[in-house]
């Protein structure tokens, strides 16, 4: 089996850890970059995006990975929405969807 053929079928904390980060830099810009006119759909997005985030953070307390991983898809795709919708200044191709 080739190594990109591999398949991950684990959802653990070091991957959670891993989305966490990315998902965290990426509000982090976000926050930054604030598109003029945008703020009131800005903050919505913010506020879920750390609202997503805190429940990650309860789901792997309480070991549901699964769960947890999920809001990190959650919240990161929030942000994803607000650069391609043109909220946030974003550039970065590493961090969003642009």
């Amino acid at each position: 089996m080739k190594k990109q053929d591999k398949k991950i079928n684990l959802v653990c904390t070091t991957r959670i850890s891993k989305y966490r980060r990315i998902t965290e830099e990426a509000l982090k810009i976000a926050k930054k970059s604030i598109a003029e006119n945008k703020e009131n759909e800005a903050k919505e997005i913010i506020t879920m995006v750390e609202c997503y985030l805190s429940d990650s953070k309860h789901f792997e307390k309480q070991r549901h990975y699964v769960n947890s991983y999920g809001c990190l898809n959650y919240a990161h795709g929030w942000l994803d929405a607000g650069a391609r919708l043109k909220v946030f200044n974003v550039t970065d191709n590493r961090l969003f969807t642009v």
